[in-house]
């Protein structure tokens, strides 16, 4: 007897519906799986046959083969194991065909019967919904996670025994379905504990003032400075500061986490921007993503939040090259032998670098380094990379006078209504576009939303020709000074505004010529 049973699996970030189809017929008995699967697919056989064996299910000897389609898209999940299990039954004669009607089933099995969670629930669920599928069967981690699509029937079951019955009860459907209230409850949840603010920093106004607005822009900043000056103390209280996700980009960057196994019943949902602090000893891999079974990688992790880079020059050059083309694109392209996969990593770059190997440079009454070693440590970096950059700050010595004093520092709260105001701003103006943040804005748009009057564009020549300023940077240097002038509520672009956004081209200019 043949059956098919709907399931779904990712491809990138991307989902599709599959089927699984079985027949069980009479003949040499034996149990085939085709369909390009790979051998965790494949050792599903043997999951299958156990799992059902201690769920007291009789396998009566017959020739079951098993095809799982599309057969051009090659499987790699164990999540097959339920539906593969269920198509059995059904073949078999041991479910009514009408109990896996509109329904799509996912899970990993245990030996013990028991139903395993799996990774990329989320998309999966969304990609159902999309396609008039009425319920979705999930193990029970997963439940939470599939709940958050509202509008279709999330059932979690807890092992096999349990799937069976609730498949077999097609009338009375007595299997543990979430209920409404606990899927409000579920956007409530939160990923991070927001107990930093600004007003615990004394001093580094400066590096402050140019940290307001690279949020505002959602620009790249990179911050200078000796060891001990604040830089990752500031970095650490950016996300306070930020514009909240939005329902829709919280359910993109959810399906990231989700295709990535970060999601949970703790934590359905991520409802605040993503903060990725890698170690300066990770690999490319695990910053770009991929391997053998790919999954998004750190850079695609901070989608839509902030990749902070401590120590960024301790990052070796290959890995920090990886950087150009996401900062660039918005997006990565990981090409693997049977396929090639493209995740979004649109993030606000903010890193943080010592001045020299000792780290005190220029301060020279501290700093031995010779000229030599300093132009050797600088250039880990290259231009290419610098050059992406909106923002660098220099963060100098903090004075004791400004740790022991006792200050009256502004709150996060404070500058984050500034930083909506802006944002505020931005969002009238690019309503019918693409764009989001000044940062964003294409180079073919540059005249468009950032216009200047006669004496601001002879300024920015006489600044470009000044600065040896490449296109892009001269492009920047426009976007961040557009950026300003929305802090203080201005339409126009002013000298003013042009002459802070120089200053945070001028620091990279004295360090690195």
């Amino acid at each position: 007897m043949y059956s098919r049973v709907i399931t779904g699996a990712v491809s990138g970030i991307d989902s599709i519906l599959a089927t699984v189809e079985v027949d069980a017929s009479k003949g040499m008995p034996g149990f085939e799986m085709v369909g390009q699967l790979s051998n965790e697919v494949r050792e599903a056989k043997e999951r299958v046959r156990v799992a059902l064996k201690n769920a007291s299910v009789e396998i009566p000897p017959m020739r079951i083969t098993v095809s799982i389609s599309p057969a051009e898209m090659r499987k790699e999940s164990a999540s097959y194991d339920l539906p593969i299990a269920v198509g059995i039954l059904v073949s078999l004669g041991l479910i009514p065909r009408e109990g896996i009607r509109d329904t799509l089933i996912l899970g990993e099995l245990g030996l013990d019967g028991e139903v395993h969670s799996v990774r990329g629930v989320l998309p999966i669920v969304q990609k159902a919904k999309q396609e008039r599928v009425r319920r979705c069967i999930l193990p029970l981690a997963n439940v939470r996670e599939g709940a958050v699509i509202g509008g279709i029937d999330i059932i979690g079951v807890g092992n096999l025994s349990d799937t069976i019955a609730y498949l077999r009860e097609v009338e009375e459907r007595k299997a543990q379905k979430i209920a409404p209230a606990e899927r409000t409850l579920i956007t409530h949840l939160d990923e991070m504990d927001m107990d930093v603010d600004f007003a615990e920093i004394n001093g580094q106004e400066a590096v402050k003032r140019a940290v307001e607005v690279a949020a505002a822009g959602f620009h790249h900043i990179l911050m200078i400075g000796p060891p001990g000056s604040g830089k990752t103390m500031i970095a650490k209280r950016i996300p306070a500061i930020l514009p909240d996700l939005s329902m829709e980009e919280s359910l993109e960057v959810s399906t990231i986490y989700s295709v990535a196994g970060q999601l949970d019943d703790k934590r359905a949902l991520i409802t605040r921007r993503p903060f990725l602090d890698p170690h300066h000893t990770i690999s490319e891999q695990a910053l770009a993503g991929g391997g053998r079974i790919p999954k998004p990688g750190v850079i695609s992790l901070a989608h839509r939040g902030i990749l902070f880079m401590d120590e960024l020059l301790e990052f070796r050059r290959n890995t920090l090259e990886i950087l150009r083309q996401p900062l660039e694109d918005k997006r990565i392209h990981i090409a693997r032998t049977y396929g090639s996969f493209i995740y979004p990593a649109d993030f606000m770059l903010v890193a943080a670098m010592n001045p020299c190997p000792c780290g005190y440079y220029p301060d020279r009454s501290r700093c031995n380094c010779s000229d030599a070693e300093i132009k050797k440590y600088l250039s880990k970096i290259s231009g290419p990379i610098l050059d992406r950059i909106d923002v660098v700050a220099e963060a100098p010595r903090v004075d004791i006078r400004q740790l022991s004093a006792t200050m009256q520092n502004e709150c996060s709260a404070d500058i984050k209504a500034r930083v909506m105001e802006a944002r505020e701003r931005q969002k009238y103006r690019y309503k019918n576009t693409a764009y989001r943040f000044n940062a964003e804005i294409g180079s073919g748009d540059i005249r468009t939303y950032c216009k200047l009057g006669t004496g601001e564009q002879k300024m920015m020549e006489e600044v470009f020709t000044m600065m040896n300023l490449s296109a892009r940077a001269y492009h920047k240097v426009i976007k961040v000074a557009r950026t300003i002038a929305d802090l203080e509520g201005k339409d126009d672009i002013c000298t003013e505004h042009i002459s802070e956004a120089v200053c945070y081209r001028r620091n990279d200019k004295d360090y690195w010529g």
